[in-house]
């Protein structure tokens, strides 16, 4: 929609009156349509002189709201009859391939979960339609479904962000939205009360013990360093340098991306006993990825939750729960052990949190870094891995393939 002058009107006379005539948009109609307002009789009572009846056909060009921005986006958004679920393949479709601000397949594979729960019950709403009224009942069947409060924020996030993604051709909202959080009564999502399930050292000593080699070696590495599951798989043997990780992409999905985040590009600093497991599972290898399925391929994450720690976890009466758990037990271990503040955050791959960090240069010195790896050590027993199940090399391949979980 290109933005379009004001109008004064254009007086004309017409027998015996004076009437101003102007373009307005309509509703159900494409383009503009001509209107014609009568001013003033020619002569006699009510006859208005020709500076009079300037002033009054611009009074009466105003309100009828031919110049109001806002009259002529909301009949412009009218008349594009869209619904949402249209829309919301429109967003899709964008986020997938935009180059600003780029989103992780990851996030759009969530995104697309949540369209799959709103879609069935307001798909076939016109996008205008999806207002303060419809967002409330959507949020009441949320409650009513039983979804939990960060799940209900989650859901209702997406619906915001595909009304916001319908925009006009100058780049403005069609639809613009100032979202009453208390009228719609979204929940108030309770930190302390999310589920944030973490392993204990003993657990991860029986995941360790129950575990096959490759696997034992990756079970191992997650606790005792705090990587993301999708940096571990994606690791290459070139990353390991020096006692030390290189973290410069992530696996999803089979598929090779950046880290989560910026900070995600980062060095992990191994204590000794870590390090010379890891160097053992690699052996005489000088490619290829560290944790790798029979054609040389990376574990595929899904399958590797479903088909080896999660029927593990339930061998040991533990709860399923996904490998963030071995993530949060390495923050936890390195807060209790006294690990400063930053330098458990550059390893984590989080963000600075104030100035003051931003100051801070503990990452940059390597011996300190080394040293308080060693000190802080993991937290559990990492000699339970069972070599027995260690591959010679005549049968390194049928292991490898009994341990895919491609």
């Amino acid at each position: 929609m290109s933005r379009r002058p004001g109008q004064s009107g254009a007086v004309e006379r017409s027998g015996n009156f004076y009437y101003v005539r102007f373009w307005q948009e309509q509703v159900g109609q494409e383009g503009r349509a001509r209107r014609r307002v009568r001013l003033c009789p020619v002569a006699g009572p009510g006859a208005m002189t020709p500076a009079e009846r300037k002033r009054r056909a611009r009074e009466i060009v105003h309100e009828s709201g031919a110049n109001s921005e806002q009259y002529v986006r909301a009949v412009f958004a009218e008349n594009l009859s869209v619904t949402f679920r249209e829309q919301a393949d429109s967003w899709i479709r964008h986020v997938e391939t935009r180059k600003r601000n780029p989103v992780k397949p990851r996030t759009i594979g969530n995104w697309k979960s949540h369209l799959a729960w709103i879609l069935p019950h307001i798909g076939d709403v016109p996008l205008p339609d999806v207002n303060q009224r419809v967002a409330q009942e959507l949020v009441a069947k949320m409650w009513s479904g039983g979804l939990r409060a960060k799940t209900i924020t989650n859901y209702f996030a997406v619906v915001s962000m595909v009304v916001a993604s319908a925009i006009g051709d100058d780049g403005e909202q069609l639809y613009p939205r100032k979202w009453n959080r208390e009228f719609l009564d979204l929940p108030v999502v309770d930190r302390d009360a999310q589920r944030t399930p973490t392993f204990t050292a003993q657990v991860v000593e029986n995941i360790i013990g129950r575990a096959d080699y490759q696997h034992a070696v990756l079970y191992a590495l997650l606790p005792a360093t705090g990587l993301r599951i999708g940096e571990a798989l994606g690791l290459e043997v070139a990353h390991f340098a020096d006692d030390s990780l290189r973290v410069s992409q992530s696996v999803w999905n089979g598929a090779l991306y950046s880290p989560k985040t910026r900070n995600g590009n980062r060095v992990v600093d191994l204590p000794a006993n870590i390090s010379g497991i890891l160097r053992e599972f690699i052996g005489g290898r000088t490619g290829g990825f560290i944790f790798r399925c029979a054609n040389g391929g990376p574990l595929h994450q899904s399958n590797l939750l479903r088909r080896n720690l999660h029927p593990i976890l339930e061998a040991i009466g533990q709860p399923k729960t996904g490998f963030h758990a071995f993530r949060r037990f390495r923050v936890t271990h390195l807060r209790k052990s006294g690990t400063p503040e930053d330098l458990l955050r550059f390893w984590i791959g989080h963000g600075d949190r104030t100035v003051t960090d931003a100051y801070s240069r503990l990452r940059e010195d390597v011996e300190f870094r080394r040293t308080v790896a060693e000190r802080v050590g993991t937290g559990f027993n990492a000699q339970l891995i069972p070599y027995w199940t260690k591959p010679t090399e005549d049968s390194a391949a049928e292991v490898h393939s009994q341990t895919a979980v491609m």
